[in-house]
């Protein structure tokens, strides 16, 4: 279940993590076949995050792994459909994205989910690495195996939380110049 909380953050703090990471430098992660530019994040959000989502949840969580990231006009600009089946040597139950920067596309924009013409909605959690490889680098950028399911919009404090296993990309395939500014976290039920 793909779930969408809006006005995530209080303002202040908000307005604090928005102001941190504009003053801060986003590094390339080279990811194989494509980077990524990201910030760490800290242990502050991280914490606010994870205990806001145990009440929506029900129940503890861990986090395995966040980060801001960001995508520009220029920036990660590929479609790179993929899914989080293992993060960190762990499998996550659910991923999540927080939209923080300003909205500046007036078109459909957000976080898009897909199937895939083999797999579905889905990667099965027993798929091989040399299965999931070959989805990364010969499937992911390629628009003729994948069919758009829904895209959830982008609005600046918006939080979307979905089963890490889910078909995603950004959507579309870039941001805007000032840069799509993103707070991304990979978690697991205790």
């Amino acid at each position: 279940m793909i779930y969408i909380e809006d006005n995530f953050l209080s303002l202040d703090d908000f307005e604090d993590i928005n102001n941190s990471i504009n003053s801060c430098k986003f590094n390339p992660v080279d990811v194989g076949d494509s980077f990524f530019y990201v910030q760490e994040s800290n242990e502050k959000i991280n914490n606010y995050v994870i205990n806001k989502l145990e009440k929506f949840e029900g129940r503890r969580l861990t986090n395995i792994l966040s980060f801001f990231r960001v995508a520009t006009d220029k920036l990660d600009t590929s479609w790179r459909i993929h899914s989080d089946l293992i993060v960190n040597g762990q499998k996550p139950d659910r991923a999540l994205v927080l939209y923080l920067s300003p909205k500046k596309r007036t078109d459909t924009h957000g976080t898009a989910f897909w199937d895939h013409v083999y797999y579905g909605k889905k990667l099965f959690n027993n798929c091989t690495n040399e299965e999931y490889d070959n989805l990364i680098k010969v499937d992911s950028n390629n628009l003729d195996k994948w069919s758009l399911r829904t895209v959830v919009d982008y609005e600046p404090n918006r939080l979307v939380s979905y089963p890490a296993n889910y078909f995603h990309s950004k959507y579309p395939n870039e941001g805007w110049k000032e840069g799509r500014k993103v707070f991304v976290m990979f978690y697991k039920f205790n």
